[in-house]
């Protein structure tokens, strides 16, 4: 796809969503698109390759929840694979603070490139664990938002992200069209962890029928000391 038509394709997207853009963010979006592309021959980044599937499922999905932040809040984007939502909200706001954190080292090489190529500041990467980043002082309830993509279920995504969040906080999760279920099961969760459901907003991705909800937690109190358990434990067994 040339960049005329990329550009087309996305400005006409984002201003379904409320949003407009430069033409310098819209260089930056289809950089990052060819990269993303380039690098997925190497390294499994995405199933999404065909370009206006990569606008509409990964950049205008993930400017989905842009209102939700503000320039000023210290935010981490958990579990981050190719950059996904972290690196779209930063080019999309660029006084943005965003961390970036994934277990791959080879997911954490290819944003460092896009960052450089983008030439984007105040936005870092992190290779670890959540279960062992969380345990670091300086992480620890040291940020206002935590934002996640299709990591895991709720019980599980809890507790790898509320242990990151200060005392007021919000971790938004953007998740597919059916939540119930995982909602149900992530009571327990919650309520350990010191988390409350604060509100779950159903969109639909413009010019489709893909549904999404954003459910939005809010810390209320602090987590236990032994929360998160040891690296492995969350995903095996879930606190439902």
């Amino acid at each position: 796809m040339e960049i005329k038509e990329f550009s087309n394709e996305l400005e006409e997207l984002l201003k379904q969503i409320n949003i407009t853009t430069e033409k310098k963010n819209i260089e930056q979006f289809y950089k990052y698109m060819i990269l993303l592309l380039e690098w997925n021959k190497k390294i499994n980044l995405t199933a999404i390759t065909e370009p206006k599937e990569v606008i509409l499922k990964h950049f205008v999905d993930c400017g989905t929840i842009l209102n939700l932040l503000n320039s000023n809040d210290k935010i981490l984007d958990l579990g981050t694979g190719a950059g996904f939502p972290g690196l779209p909200l930063k080019i999309l706001n660029n006084d943005l603070n965003i961390t970036l954190v994934d277990s791959l080292n080879k997911r954490i090489n290819f944003l460092d490139e896009v960052i450089k190529e983008l030439q984007l500041n105040n936005i870092k990467t992190i290779h670890s664990r959540a279960e062992d980043l969380s345990r670091i002082k300086e992480y620890r309830e040291n940020y206002d938002i935590i934002v996640s993509r299709a990591v895991a279920s709720m019980p599980v995504l809890l507790e790898y992200t509320l242990p990151f969040l200060k005392i007021g906080g919000k971790c938004i999760c953007m998740k597919g069209p059916n939540i119930e279920e995982e909602l149900d099961k992530a009571t327990k969760a919650l309520k350990i962890l010191g988390g409350e459901l604060q509100n779950i907003e159903k969109i639909t991705l413009p010019n489709s029928d893909i549904i999404r909800n954003i459910v939005i937690v809010r810390k209320v109190e602090k987590t236990p000391k032994q929360f998160p358990r040891k690296a492995g434990r969350p995903s095996k067994e879930p606190i439902e």
